[in-house]
């Protein structure tokens, strides 16, 4: 089936020419064009993938992640004419998965959202849960619970937590998680890293400021000890 991309975007002219670019290449598009109707919009048609404009004009696009991370883990791409490194590292702390300036390029817009949505359908291999202190990771389920509570983690904080999980008490470098979690294209993207790595943290340490499992190791990349 064709995979639903959601656009939420005020300015009509950019949001129908997304909606015809996407269209031409086979994708299904619903457009928006303020926060509330784009939380309604992912209740009631289900898109695979949520493409955000930070600036709209009812609430903040923020808003619109952390209504959105309430409920659902859809993969969420924001298109913002914000381009400061703080907007976008606190677009992914709340909860997006991508983050992608204006003006753009169509091409690696498509590409973002392709590999946004590609991390959330990956079929897990079928191997044993690992169990890391109170955490039990299944694999099969693509699911975390803590103490036995289910822990709900978007496509790329769970991406990047299976990566860990499945090679535990080692060194997992810098570049092979953005390579592997993200793609080729974001191995510069290390400020990613930063961010995710304080979410899962936030959601699975008992102490995030002192995490026993989740390890930095500076400059070189994570791993994730028993």
């Amino acid at each position: 089936m064709p995979t639903h991309v959601l656009v939420v975007d005020d300015e009509p002219a950019l949001a129908r020419a997304l909606q015809i670019n996407l269209q031409a290449h086979g994708w299904t598009v619903t457009t928006v064009p303020d926060g509330r109707s784009a939380l309604d919009a992912v209740a009631t048609v289900h898109p695979d993938v949520v493409l955000l404009d930070l600036g709209l004009p009812d609430m903040d696009g923020m808003e619109v992640i952390e209504g959105i991370r309430g409920w659902t883990s859809v993969p969420i791409v924001v298109l913002s004419a914000r381009q400061h490194g703080e907007d976008k590292v606190d677009a992914l702390d709340t909860g997006a998965d991508d983050y992608v300036t204006k003006p753009f390029a169509m091409q690696e817009l498509m590409a973002r959202l392709r590999a946004a949505v590609r991390r959330s359908h990956e079929p897990a291999r079928d191997v044993e849960p690992a169990v890391v202190g109170d955490l039990v990771i299944d694999f099969g389920r693509k699911t975390v619970s803590r103490g036995g509570a289910e822990v709900r983690l978007t496509p790329t904080e769970w991406s990047f937590l299976e990566l860990l999980a499945r090679n535990p008490g080692k060194l997992v470098s810098r570049e092979q998680i953005l390579r592997e979690v993200w793609g080729p294209a974001y191995l510069h993207e290390s400020h990613y890293l930063r961010v995710y790595a304080a979410q899962l943290r936030r959601k699975l340490e008992a102490d995030p400021a002192h995490p026993r499992h989740l390890i930095t190791s500076p400059g070189l990349g994570y791993l994730l000890e028993p």
